[in-house]
């Protein structure tokens, strides 16, 4: 008999047992599980289930996995001098996978009496050949995956049912020709494709008596792998026409117009950068054009044709910033996406991620930020396994990043890793020579937009170059498309100019100017009147810090040029009430 030796080679534990619980026989199986067959077996009330002939049928969730078994009476039930003439039977099957495509398995049949049974209520098609290639069983499976009832199949040889079509290769046909496992990727006549796993059963001479086949149905899978790759194929597309996108509209309005020799320097240290990858750290005011020069800078970069990413930190809930950037697994949190999702960071692999407002990053988030910096890999959230990616990155802010260190709001290892090369951009009002080509940049480009045609009056022109412009470029961009838009006549004369932005121009008198020029005077302080002590020393110490900061940018380097402690400065700005 060949049955044990059939069993042995099935991938699920067959037992029997008498009545007081006491293996009589179980398969290789059922003893490489042998803590769990041994709890499983003491927990039955095996006498019960002989005498009424009942069935248990459980799952268990041990170590991480699920095992489904089955307990029956098997045998007579007639009495006897030496007791009950009676077994019990108990069939253990590993069901981790089955878990996570379906949530029950389908239910077995009744009664397990012999063996064809338990091949019938397998998930995968077991399919049982001689040592000369005629089936001798098959589970019932065998009719969905190859089109033809188990009785069509039995006592046929492979090699003909090869030669029909029915399936190709015959995997039982590679096993005898070769002597040992074999794996394929099987096709049927019904255009499925299999996994097939043949596996030789010898005697104790190494002749091939039995070959069992084990076949799992791959094509959904395979369906699923083709279509996730179309997705990808249409992904990079997007990803081409949005870089695309980018260049046309940075062609048509987003590039750097500047007259000014400070913004001369900066173009040339831009330049610089843009050919290498070096960590950019833009910081400026708001509105002053942090955003154009990232794309001034991916543009001239070896990047260029691949994504320029942008995500404002302060604009995205603290807890939606960190899924965005780094994604996350099927799962990983309520709400989340069945399918994952990947973070900005896979996204614009082999590009350019800006991150803007980066002072707003929740300083939990900015320790995850780091390590993608020193680490060049990210990790999804639920996620364990590490995913290299090749990524520029740019951030920008309008705050001190450095009193942000000192407050304990920004990582100070963090700081340093983004201040490689800092950019600072200085505001409008201290470049004013690039006041009026931009005024005539933007005329050009909302007249073509809008089709309309206008021009700034003399005066009206000196005004806007003699307006501070708190809101920079930005503020200058808005005030221009609403001149083209609202004008009542082609010349737009000072009378038509915003309310607000009138009042703010001539409420700088003659002696704030005249003052702000003492101020920048080589001899250093130019006295006109006498004030107290006291309030002069404050007058000064204000004026230098605020050309100190203004020069130098940030506490750090204003603190040098002024030949005092970084703490000590920080301290005075606070008394003078300068923030």
């Amino acid at each position: 008999m060949q049955e044990p030796v059939i069993l042995d080679a099935l991938p699920i534990g067959i037992l029997i047992v008498d009545v007081e619980g006491k293996i009589l026989f179980q398969n290789r199986t059922a003893v490489a599980w042998g803590m769990l067959v041994e709890h499983l077996v003491r927990q039955m009330d095996w006498m019960k289930i002989i005498q009424e002939d009942m069935l248990v049928r459980e799952q268990v969730h041990v170590n991480e996995r699920w095992y489904a078994y089955q307990a029956m009476s098997i045998g007579l039930k007639e009495r006897s001098q030496e007791g009950i003439n009676a077994f019990g039977m108990m069939v253990i099957e590993e069901i981790t996978e089955y878990q996570k495509l379906k949530k029950e398995l389908d239910e077995y049949r009744t009664s397990f009496q012999d063996l064809q049974t338990i091949f019938d209520n397998s998930y995968d098609v077991i399919y049982v050949s001689d040592g000369s290639g005629i089936t001798m069983r098959v589970s019932s499976a065998c009719e969905r995956l190859w089109g033809m009832k188990k009785e069509e199949l039995v006592g046929r040889s492979v090699f003909e049912l090869e030669a029909e079509g029915v399936f190709r290769p015959s995997v039982t046909r590679l096993v005898l020709e070769t002597g040992r496992k074999v794996q394929v990727l099987q096709e049927t006549m019904t255009g499925r494709r299999l996994m097939v796993v043949g596996t030789p059963i010898k005697d104790a001479s190494g002749r091939i008596v039995r070959v069992v086949n084990a076949s799992r149905d791959v094509t959904e899978i395979e369906e699923l792998e083709r279509e996730l790759h179309q997705l990808k194929s249409i992904v990079e597309g997007y990803r081409r026409q949005i870089v695309k996108l980018q260049e046309r509209r940075e062609a048509h309005g987003e590039r750097l117009v500047y007259r000014s020799k400070a913004m001369e320097k900066l173009v040339a240290l831009i330049e610089r950068v843009a050919a290498t990858d070096s960590t950019v750290l833009i910081l400026g005011e708001s509105g002053v054009g942090k955003e154009i020069i990232v794309n001034y800078i991916h543009r001239l970069s070896s990047r260029a044709n691949k994504p320029l990413i942008k995500i404002n930190c302060a604009a995205i809930p603290d807890s939606l910033l960190e899924s965005e950037l780094f994604g996350y697994e099927p799962g990983a949190f309520t709400g989340a996406d069945k399918h994952g999702k990947a973070g900005l960071f896979e996204l614009s692999h082999e590009g350019t991620l800006f991150l803007d407002e980066i002072g707003d990053m929740p300083i939990g988030l900015q320790a995850k930020l780091l390590r993608v910096l020193q680490e060049k890999e990210v990790v999804r959230i639920g996620g364990h396994k590490p995913i290299r990616v090749d990524v520029r990155i740019i951030a920008a802010t309008n705050q001190d990043l450095q009193y942000l260190v000192e407050k304990g709001k920004f990582r100070q290892d963090l700081y340093y890793r983004l201040n490689v090369i800092p950019i600072i951009v200085p505001p409008l009002r201290e470049r004013r020579e690039d006041i009026i080509p931009l005024i005539h940049h933007f005329l050009n480009l909302y007249q073509s937009k809008i089709g309309r045609s206008i021009t700034l009056a003399k005066e009206t022109l000196e005004l806007l170059e003699a307006y501070d412009w708190p809101g920079n470029v930005r503020e200058l961009q808005n005030i221009v498309e609403r001149l083209v838009v609202t004008a009542e006549s082609e010349v737009v004369t000072v009378d038509q100019l915003p309310a607000g932005l009138k009042q703010r121009t001539s409420s700088r008198s003659k002696q704030e100017r005249e003052g702000e020029g003492a101020a920048e005077d080589k001899d250093g302080v130019d006295v006109k009147r006498i004030i107290p002590l006291r309030d002069a020393v404050r007058t000064v110490e204000m004026k230098l810090i605020r050309m100190a900061l203004k020069e130098y940018g940030t506490i750090s380097n204003a603190a040098k040029e002024l030949k005092v402690d970084q703490s000590t400065l920080s301290r005075k700005i606070q008394k003078l009430n300068m923030r």
